[in-house]
């Protein structure tokens, strides 16, 4: 069996930088996922930013697995030229951070069109970036999130398919549940061969985002399974969004009541690490 190799959104526990790497030596967390760093997504960080953030990084020893982009996070057709450009400072960060993961989305409709009948608008845009990203060596991880147009295992399948193997996916089985979609077995054995990265993120069908392990995102068994199906280690990446994240109930268009309630967000990410290193 194939080992997994621990990361995180240490964004999710403090926006200072440094609190970030001290948790996640604290949490016996060697890589992560970088997304936010002293409050500033990576997209807009400085160049002298983001050379002191490696210098704390090899400081600390922690690598990066990933970059945790916000590209494709737009509406089709929104200014993709200057998404382009930030693609571009994006791709810059990543080889200095030395990860070859860049996370992306598949853009949203724009006003009164529907995503799912854009395929080819979308895979247009998304061709824009893949061809960037080759310049810089860097590979593009899809992440599957609702009402993007590779928010259902089908659609991401059509995506990753479309483009040969050069693009790659991040499988968030917590969103899946959020779409009602069971993500194991159909979800993972669609995407099984595609997978770069997991996102470590449960759900309940209702709609509550909870500790992992204690919802429907089946993270045990897609875990078990892929350490079977795997040639190498791979990333797992702690996104637990107990309680950093706002709008949910508008999001997943139910109301509900959260039956985990933490004091605050350092409280919500240990329990979480600790949730999921007892599930593993």
């Amino acid at each position: 069996m194939n080992g997994l190799k621990f990361s995180a959104f240490a964004d999710e526990y403090a926006d200072s930088t440094e609190e970030q790497l001290k948790a996640l030596r604290r949490f016996g967390i060697d890589n992560i996922e970088i997304r936010h760093l002293n409050g500033k997504n990576v997209s807009v960080l400085t160049k002298d930013e983001i050379k002191e953030a490696k210098k704390a990084l090899d400081l600390y020893g922690i690598k990066v697995s990933s970059i945790g982009s916000p590209l494709g996070k737009i509406k089709l057709g929104d200014g993709m030229t200057a998404h382009l450009e930030t693609a571009r400072h994006i791709f810059e960060a990543a080889n200095v951070f030395e990860t070859g993961f860049v996370r992306v989305f598949s853009f949203y409709a724009p006003d009164g069109n529907d995503i799912r009948k854009m395929k080819g608008d979308v895979l247009d845009s998304l061709e824009k970036l893949v061809l960037l990203a080759r310049k810089y060596g860097v590979t593009l991880c899809h992440e599957n999130e609702a009402k993007i147009y590779g928010d259902v295992p089908e659609r991401v399948v059509e995506i990753l398919d479309h483009f040969g193997g050069e693009v790659r996916c991040v499988f968030d089985m917590g969103n899946y549940v959020l779409e009602g979609i069971d993500p194991y077995p159909k979800a993972y054995e669609l995407l099984k061969k595609h997978v770069a990265y997991f996102h470590i993120k449960d759900a309940l069908f209702e709609g509550a985002i909870v500790p992992p392990g204690k919802g429907n995102a089946k993270i045990k068994e897609i875990l078990t399974a892929h350490r079977s199906y795997a040639k190498d280690d791979f990333f797992v990446s702690l996104e637990p969004h107990l309680q950093t994240f706002s709008g949910l109930n508008a999001l997943v268009g139910r109301s509900f009541k959260n039956p985990y309630q933490y004091a605050d967000p350092k409280a919500a990410f240990e329990d979480a690490v600790i949730k999921f290193k007892e599930l593993i």
